[in-house]
């Protein structure tokens, strides 16, 4: 790129000392328009050489893959953030709902230029990797992170019948009877399992696990009394507690949610330390320049953390972040690792 720099500046340097001496000039039986176009193409291909290539990103459409199926709220996130990167990139940004193993995938083997990117969550990149054994790819290598996008807070949730008011109240009745009090999960090794076993673990007690096939049959197995509480995501449950249907307790984020800002945190009421929430990100496929992955980053949480996505998201029960790469990355390890421990140690296996 240097180099460039340096051959341009003297292919200019020559032809401004020759336009302004005529008798350089007349040597010279090339016309000075002819020689004059071939600068302008000179300068062109030297300009490429003297600058950066992520100058030129996006130089195409961008195809955003959601490893979720459409009306979730990483989905919802990604058609906002979509429609002002055009406006910020004037090119258009195509969300590609790719929901399992096969977006994850087909973002893996990618060009690794930024174009094509991968709307990740905490299941895709920090449980599965521990819960199954053979994926189609190498999620600790496969993909580079590029920006946290928003946090969803998982919320304690027990039948209106049930006479508990707080997180401690649950831990009083478990101990008072072990294993009696079940509890509905999307399935083994889902994050409202994981939720609750890091409960277990923080407050000693005994819970006793019903997994469900999804987060809506696990509400339901709480609403028709075939399970006494959940933890579930909050944007799944402002419905049910809205309408009385089912008592929330405490939200399991590090801070309240703006979407329930009276419901304490289960660390507030008496738990310090425990904290779970789900969340969602932009990822590049590994190998992606550290320039395109600043660009993108800097570009995303400037539209993800503006007021109308900030908005619309909280009042999905989404807590809005925004986070350079190196963040992202030491978020996915960290729950990697957490979330791995804890698979690991209770020898929790897929359904």
């Amino acid at each position: 790129m240097a180099e460039g720099g340096a051959l341009l500046r003297r292919y200019t340097d020559k032809i401004r000392i020759e336009g302004s001496n005529p008798s350089l000039s007349a040597r010279d039986p090339i016309p000075m328009e002819l020689r004059l176009n071939r600068f302008v193409c000179c300068a062109c291909v030297l300009a490429a050489l003297a600058f950066p290539a992520f100058a030129q990103f996006p130089a195409r459409a961008v195809t955003l893959v959601v490893a979720t199926p459409p009306g979730g709220p990483a989905d919802v996130a990604a058609k906002m953030i979509a429609t002002k990167l055009i406006e910020r990139w004037g090119r258009a940004v195509l969300v590609d709902n790719k929901p399992g193993a096969a977006g994850l995938a087909f973002v893996a083997g990618a060009e690794a230029d930024g174009h094509v990117l991968l709307m990740g969550n905490v299941a895709t990149q920090a449980i599965e990797p521990s819960l199954y054994k053979k994926l189609p790819y190498d999620a600790a290598r496969a993909f580079a992170p590029v920006s946290l996008v928003a946090e969803v807070p998982l919320v304690l949730l027990v039948q209106p019948s049930i006479k508990a008011q707080g997180p401690g109240d649950v831990v009083a009745l478990a101990r008072q009877k072990p294993q009696a009090l079940k509890y509905s999960s999307a399935g083994n090794g889902s994050l409202m399992h994981l939720a609750a076993v890091l409960f277990e673990n923080t407050t000693r007690v005994q819970l006793s696990h019903s997994p469900q096939k999804g987060e809506a049959e696990a509400l339901s197995a709480v609403l028709s009394g075939n399970a006494t509480l959940a933890f579930a995501p909050l944007t799944e449950a402002l419905g049910p507690i809205a309408a009385g249907k089912l008592r929330a307790l405490a939200v399991t984020s590090a801070q309240r949610a703006p979407a329930v800002p009276k419901l304490q945190t289960v660390a507030e009421s008496g738990f310090p330390g425990y904290e779970v929430a789900s969340w969602f990100g932009i990822l590049a496929p590994a190998g992606t320049t550290a320039a395109v992955l600043d660009k993108i980053s800097k570009d995303v949480q400037r539209v993800a953390t503006g007021a109308d996505v900030r908005h619309k998201l909280e009042q999905q029960g989404a807590i809005t972040v925004g986070s350079s790469p190196a963040q992202f990355k030491s978020r996915i390890d960290s729950d990697r690792q957490r979330y791995g421990r804890v698979i690991h140690d209770r020898g929790i296996t897929p359904d």
